[in-house]
Order: C-alpha cells, then structure tokens, then sequence
C-alpha cells in the first residue's frame, strides 16, 4: 500500500496552496455574492476544470488529483461559499456535460466553464423533491425541435450567478427514475425566471435560489445523454460531488486545526498557555483524528474512481466523514477560541455557520448511512 504522492502530485499541491494564498488573503466578511473577478482567478488557477480534458480547456486531472487541488484550495481560502460554489460548478454541472454533453454545447460551453467566463447552476432539487429525485414535478415536454421545461427548482446552486443551468425534468412520469432527463439550459433563455438568492446560515457569499421554467424551450441538442438517463446522470455527477467537493471541506477542517493549534500555544489563561490545559489539547487532538481519517477516506474514494471502480461505499464513507467532521470541528474550534470564537472578527463562527449545511446538500448524512448499509447488505 502506498501513501506517497508523486513529484507532480506534491509540487501541484504546494503551488495550489501558495497560489490562493496569494490571490485570496483574509478580507474579513466574504463577498455576498461573490464576484466575477474571483471567479476569473479560479478558472486561471484551473481548478473550475481541474477534471476536464484539456482539449476544453481543463487540465484532465483525475479524480484523486482533482481533490488534492480543491483540499488545497479550502485550506487557504476562508471564503468556503466560494470554495463551495465552485466545486458545484466542476462537479455538479461541469462534470455532466463533459460526459454526456453532446458535441456542438460541449464545444460551446466547456472552455467558458472552465476559464471562468461562464458559471453554471445545478437544478435538481424542487420544493418537494429533496433527497428523492425519482418524482421530479418539473417536466419537459417534447416538442418539434427539442422540449419545453415547466415547473419550480429549488436551492440552485449559484442560481443568480449563473449563465448555464443543469437541469433535470420528468419526461415520462410512468417510467419513475427512468422517466427522468437532464439538459442543458442557457439561463437567459426565454421562460427562465431566476429568483433572488435565499438568506442562508452560511455558505452566504454563493447564491442559492429558485428557478422558474415556464414554456422554456431547450434544443434538442442540449438533452446530456439519451432522454430518461438523467437520473443515471445525476448519480455519476453525485459521486464526484460528493467525493471532490467535500475535499474543501477536508480543507477547512485542517485549516481550523492549524488555527486552533496556533491559538493555543499563544493564548495565556492562569498563567499558563491554552495548549498545556488537557481539556484543551485533547478537543484538538480529537478535531486532528477527525481530519485524517476523513482525508485517507477522501483519497480512498478518489483512487477508487480513478481505478474505474465503483466506489459508492467509499464516497458515502468519505462524505459522511468529511461533512459530520467538519461540523464537529468547527464547534470544537469555537469553544477553544472561547468568546472570541463566538464574535465575527475572528471568523470562527462563519466557519461553524458554513460547516453545517454540509450534512445536508449532496445527499443527508442519514442518505449516507442508507447508501453504506445497502453496500454491506443490510
């Protein structure tokens, strides 16, 4: 077994780190939203294509070296909405049209994708359809040329921002999860009203919003995939989100650890450092043990995927840890720092603010649990 990167490996990791350490300082409250030039340096730094061919733009990495880029990324930038964002945008959105994209919107959208030109937007969820996707109320319905998409999504990711929508419709409702498909849709197409973005715990500086179809005409080319594979779609982009993107998380969580090892060497209480009070030095060991075994269970997963296996136990451990760690760790972080950990200046109760949605996007923490329970037959 081996637990060593390669030279590559290593050096694109360090360059990572010290590239958004120095594009992206402490600024005090993040950006709501965040803004286009931030996008733009992201897709310079090539992690909004880190996974697509470079024939697109991307840099072609595979999933493994994917996460090692965005665990980077979540150590150095404290703006985790925007660590966020971006991984919805490779690996909810991205992901699915450079696999199952046809070639002409392929063409079109990838490189402003992965350049940071375009954002997109994941529509999946719907007001009543939140971790069940086989009963989507959103339809399409074909039509001379293409089909015409009707209904309410929920919680878009980057929905305000967005210039491209993956969206998923119900094309046959007797057909079930077989009855589902996924498009393409430019956001400023005829019949698509965006809502204003949600006011969130956290996670604020990338917007979230409803998205409205109304006799929203998609050309027949921008269908991912053959019509009623979309459910199968949603699940391949779920393993790479699920994976990938909660390598920001991973991220975080060492960032707090480093933070909080720094508090406690330097800050004084009875005369003695925070770090020589047992209580202290043992909550940080337990956020430190949290770290890595959600990061080996992180590379796990990816190795995984990139061997062409399938992976699913591995991803829904790995997301299950990074997402309950991160939670669990971010409280830790706030009682260590004390009161200072409860007031804004420091930044301690944002990251706490945006840890928690964690256990819920990307399928529920107990979704998690169903997905590993079935994998050893229970």
């Amino acid at each position: 077994m081996e637990f060593g990167w390669t030279a590559d490996q290593h050096s694109r990791y360090v360059k990572t780190r010290q590239a958004v350490r120095n594009e992206f300082p402490p600024r005090g409250r993040p950006r709501e939203p965040f803004d286009r030039a931030d996008w733009r340096t992201l897709g310079r730094l090539g992690l909004l294509g880190a996974c697509v061919g470079e024939e697109h733009g991307g840099l072609g990495l595979g999933a493994l070296d994917t996460a090692r880029m965005f665990e980077a990324l979540g150590e150095e930038c404290a703006d985790t909405g925007l660590v966020f964002a971006a991984s919805a945008h490779l690996f909810a959105c991205v992901v699915p049209i450079r696999d199952h994209g046809q070639a002409s919107p392929a063409a079109r959208y990838l490189p402003g994708l992965c350049a940071g030109e375009l954002i997109a937007g994941n529509a999946m969820t719907e007001p009543e359809a939140g971790s069940d996707v086989s009963r989507l109320a959103v339809t399409a319905t074909e039509v001379p040329g293409g089909y015409r998409l009707n209904g309410v999504k929920s919680f878009v990711s980057n929905a305000s921002a967005a210039d491209v929508l993956v969206a998923y419709a119900t094309t046959d409702p007797d057909c079930g999860h077989l009855g589902q498909t996924a498009f393409v849709v430019p956001a400023d197409a005829d019949g698509v009203t965006v809502g204003e973005p949600f006011d969130k715990m956290g996670l604020r500086s990338a917007p979230a919003g409803r998205v409205t179809f109304d006799d929203c005409f998609v050309p027949a080319d921008h269908v991912l995939g053959v019509p009623g594979t979309g459910s199968a779609i949603f699940q391949h982009s779920m393993g790479w989100e699920r994976a990938c993107l909660f390598a920001g998380y991973v991220g975080m969580t060492a960032r707090l650890v480093e933070r909080c090892v720094a508090h406690a060497r330097e800050r004084r209480q009875f005369g003695r450092r925070l770090a020589d009070f047992q209580a202290v030095s043992h909550r940080i060991v337990d956020m430190a043990a949290r770290l890595e075994s959600a990061r080996l269970l992180l590379y796990r997963a990816c190795w995984e995927m990139d061997e062409g296996e399938p992976a699913r136990m591995s991803v829904a451990l790995s997301k299950l840890a990074a997402s309950e760690g991160a939670v669990a760790s971010a409280l830790d972080a706030v009682r260590v720092f004390g009161a200072r950990g409860y007031l804004a200046d420091d930044g301690i109760e944002a990251e706490l603010r945006d840890a928690v949605p964690s256990v819920l996007f990307s399928g529920t923490s107990e979704i998690q649990k169903e997905l590993v329970a079935k994998e050893l037959g229970l």
